[in-house]
């Protein structure tokens, strides 16, 4: 780790937010998607992160702001094509994630045939948790992740029902773009994506983990 650097603060220094679509089936479904062959990629700037204590923002041009709750990968060092029964060594630790989305926004760009840039990328559209080491996660596809809004249960999803495991996304992933220290991927949404408005209160968790607290605002411009 470079001096000046710390694991714990990657969203003040990292690069690179690589998110995965669709990668749990029941969310698949929701979604009326048809399941995919390959991991979905796309991705957020690193100004998208909102770490805990900081606002989730609607954007001006949106009526329809979703959350979806997300495991994170942290990487740990830097690695290009790795192979997939290597890839966990690459990692530094997990946070939870929410990629915050603007429905309205997808559905049109689905529609047009158009990259899903201003539904997905736009300011402080990844709310991140505190950094958890590797060693205090053995075995992050046995986590159960939940999400309330205005303390009402809207997600629950085990990570064991991901479609693409941890491993192989970050191989898949390392044979596209180089991955830094710092960067992390976000590995999909279970079901119970929904709606969130201004003054709604977003709680998220990793069951035996952490837990987070967002506010929902619109920003001042």
């Amino acid at each position: 780790m470079a001096a000046g650097r710390p694991m714990s603060r990657f969203w003040e220094w990292g690069k690179n937010i690589v998110c995965v679509g669709r990668n749990y089936a029941d969310h698949v479904r929701e979604m009326q998607s048809a399941a995919p062959s390959e991991p979905v990629l796309f991705l957020k700037p690193s100004t998208a992160y909102a770490p805990e204590g900081s606002p989730v923002l609607v954007p001006a041009y949106s009526r329809n702001l979703h959350h979806e709750l997300e495991l994170a990968v942290v990487m740990g060092k830097r690695c290009r094509a790795v192979p997939e029964a290597v890839a966990m060594d690459y990692v530094a630790g997990y946070a939870l994630c929410l990629d915050m989305t603007a429905r309205d926004v997808q559905d049109e760009c689905k529609k047009k045939g158009l990259p899903w840039t201003l539904a997905k990328s736009f300011t402080a559209s990844c709310p991140v948790s505190a950094f958890v080491p590797k060693e205090k996660i053995p075995d992050p596809h046995n986590l159960k992740l939940w999400l309330k809004v205005n303390g009402e249960l809207r997600q629950e999803g085990e990570t064991s029902s991901m479609i693409f495991s941890i491993p192989y996304i970050i191989s898949y992933v390392s044979k596209i773009m180089t991955l830094e220290e710092g960067d992390i991927i976000l590995t999909g949404t279970p079901k119970g994506v929904g709606p969130v408005k201004e003054n709604d209160e977003i709680q998220a968790g990793i069951h035996g983990v952490l837990s987070m607290k967002f506010k929902v605002e619109k920003p001042e411009y």
